[in-house]
């Protein structure tokens, strides 16, 4: 029998069930990582100490469970930012606060290997999800914690890691500057990539921004941590390298970040400091 919404305005069902990611409250921890691919959300969960199967509807897998005791969720948002919006959306009416987007990318700068990750601190906002939430000119910015945690995260586990700003595009091909069917390039992308290049942005990914800027406005803390698959300098190609370390350092982040978090408790304050976290025992 096909479950009624309560609402066509706000697409929830009962007990405050979500329309897409089928999630309703208690069903998923306050860090939730988001990688786009639902195959990333089972290699993810592989590493924690337990996980649940919440659900998995159309691009949207959701598991939750504990890693080094730590509540965690993963829900994977497919490829782009209009469904990353949405599970951002929908997570965050579930109890959602933190998220990770975990991810792949294409390194644009000579001195990113295949293979490493990139922890980004900012988004070139080349999506159009984000501006029908708030103009162009608003930044796209990670949180100063997760950008912490994840890079004691990458320190602890021994990655090579990067940490700048990357550019999240609508499309995989035009949008990040490679030819289309039969070598159609417009203008505005054929000068795309050296621009982007000479500004020293990492590379291309196409979910950050929207996931920063979302987040931002509703008063949630987000980050972004992406193995780098390729290089465009290089030309180099190879999926999957490094997303395995991505999925590690992005769940030890989370733990990273409760730890934080019940520290900022125990001490009475809104935000982390850095003489809070020199007493941190992580």
């Amino acid at each position: 029998m096909e479950e009624r919404m309560r609402s066509a305005s706000l697409a929830m069902g009962e007990g405050g069930l979500q329309y897409h990611i089928q999630a309703r409250p208690g069903d998923v921890a306050p860090y939730v990582l988001l990688p786009g691919d639902p195959q990333r959300a089972d290699i993810i969960s592989s590493l924690w100490d337990n996980a649940k199967l919440i659900a998995y509807h159309r691009e949207f897998k959701t598991y939750t469970g504990r890693y080094k005791g730590t509540p965690i969720s993963v829900t994977s948002t497919g490829i782009g930012a209009p469904s990353a919006v949405i599970a951002v959306e929908e997570l965050l009416r579930v109890g959602a606060n933190t998220f990770i987007r975990v991810g792949t990318m294409g390194a644009i700068q000579s001195g990113v290997r295949v293979g490493d990750i990139v922890i980004g601190v900012a988004a070139v906002r080349l999506e159009g999800a984000s501006k029908d939430y708030v103009r162009p000119e608003y930044p796209a910015h990670a949180n100063y914690e997760v950008i912490l945690a994840l890079v004691e995260a990458a320190e602890r586990l021994g990655v090579r890691y990067h940490l700048g700003v990357v550019a999240s595009t609508d499309t995989f091909y035009l949008g990040q500057t490679r030819p289309g069917l039969g070598g159609y390039m417009n203008s505005e992308s054929a000068r795309r990539l050296p621009d982007l290049v000479e500004a020293g942005v990492l590379g291309f990914e196409m979910e950050a921004s929207a996931i920063f800027t979302v987040s931002s406005i509703y008063g949630a803390r987000a980050g972004c941590v992406c193995a780098a698959i390729a290089n465009r300098v290089t030309n180099e190609f190879i999926p999957g390298r490094g997303v395995l370390d991505a999925s590690k350092v992005a769940s030890e982040a989370v733990h990273i970040l409760n730890l934080i978090d019940k520290k900022k408790r125990e001490a009475g304050k809104r935000w982390a400091s850095i003489s809070m976290m020199k007493d941190l025992n992580i």
